[in-house]
């Protein structure tokens, strides 16, 4: 009978049990082996619960209790070592994880990260940056942070049973992640590195070749609607249409439940008609407005558009499909897929992806998306992009 793990937390949701049967019963093998790796990356969206599900193993490794250590399927919840670290608080458990400024420590914004888990384990990285005064900035994991790491994890272990660092989004790194490989690869005595990330293209290939890979898969729209219903006591309608707009992100099903307007889908679908009109004046402002966002608002929006391409272009070449879009969002669909096709879709889906490259890089988003709006203007209306 397949092993799987029941997380016992303190959090307000207490959601940590939430799908992924396949990726516990892996980590449940791993651990009543007696030889968890010491380098393990959970991959996939933060939605699905793929940061939550690496806090509770980094609880589960910490507990104290001999059941866990033999034949349990989890933490027991209720030791000593289990109470600190569904707090956060656990003081051989480290957490580094993207924050704002050139020189900036995650340990300097403990307080918030406790907050955020607290609040929604499957928050997105926009959100948590947002919550650090992002605005124009952009996150990123330091040269400072990774020397702190190698600082901390020097240390000798004050009272668990491992040193764990748990690192949210090592994406964020960069070439920075450099300065880890020694460690990653030779860690000290009993010293495990959890990372949590969505986008393994990303991530330098010298540390991804030094994890073993947990895979979380998106969550079922029945999960999503039983746990709506049983935490936000949503009427099962209701509940099974947010479940199927999520896609399987459950941190979308909350952002849906608890604000049914979508402000990147409400601003898309104007960016669409303006493009459409093709009336200069309207597209300047509209830039001008954009260009005020902040760049991690502004790689959501793009995101968010990517999706809702994805959605159209399965429209457009099934005809009959049923796109995870919200009733405004797939009438504006409907009216595209009659002039669209596949090649047009793909191209505005390509610029808008080139667009998160050249806001990752400081352009200038006036200039970027005056230029994108007048491309797609000219995709919407037959013609091919400039040359």
């Amino acid at each position: 009978m397949a092993c799987i793990l029941l997380f016992v937390t303190l959090t307000r949701y207490n959601l940590n049990t939430l799908g992924q049967q396949r990726a516990k019963a892996h980590l449940c093998r791993l651990y009543h082996s007696g030889r968890v790796p010491h380098a393990l990356l959970f991959l996939g969206q933060t939605g699905w619960g793929t940061l939550a599900l690496a806090l509770g193993f980094a609880q589960w490794l910490q507990c104290e209790t001999d059941a866990a250590l033999k034949d349990a399927d989890g933490p027991c919840g209720l030791c000593k070592a289990c109470r600190k670290a569904a707090q956060w608080s656990h003081p051989d458990i480290h957490f580094s994880y993207p924050t704002v400024g050139a020189n900036a420590l995650s340990a300097n914004f403990a307080k918030e990260w406790r907050e955020a888990l607290t609040g929604n384990p499957w928050l997105d990285a926009n959100t948590w940056l947002q919550r650090l005064g992002a605005e124009n900035k952009q996150g990123n994991i330091t040269k400072e942070e990774c020397n702190a790491i190698i600082r901390k994890l020097s240390l000798k272990i004050f009272e668990g049973r491992y040193k764990i660092l748990l690192m949210w989004l090592p994406e964020y790194l960069g070439k920075e992640g450099n300065r880890l490989l020694k460690l990653i690869e030779e860690p000290p005595e009993q010293t495990i590195f959890l990372l949590v990330a969505e986008n393994a293209d990303l991530i330098l290939p010298t540390i991804l070749s030094r994890c073993q890979l947990v895979k979380t898969d998106p969550l079922s729209d029945e999960e999503i609607t039983e746990a709506l219903q049983r935490h936000r006591h949503l009427e099962a309608g209701r509940a099974r249409q947010i479940a199927f707009l999520s896609a399987g992100d459950f941190n979308q099903a909350l952002q849906l439940a608890d604000n049914p307007e979508n402000d990147d889908a409400a601003l898309l679908l104007d960016w669409f008609r303006k493009c459409w009109r093709g009336n200069g004046v309207e597209l300047v402002r509209w830039t001008e407005h954009f260009a005020k966002l902040g760049r991690e608002n502004q790689k959501q929006f793009l995101h968010y558009g990517l999706h809702f391409l994805r959605e159209l272009l399965a429209l457009v070449v099934t005809k009959h499909a049923a796109p995870r879009l919200r009733p405004d969002e797939l009438s504006t669909a409907q009216n595209m897929a009659g002039v669209l096709n596949f090649d047009k879709i793909a191209r505005m889906a390509a610029m808008l992806n080139e667009n998160v490259y050249f806001i990752e890089r400081n352009a200038n988003p006036k200039i970027l998306f005056l230029d994108t709006s007048i491309q797609i203007n000219r995709i919407l209306k037959g013609g091919g992009p400039n040359p």
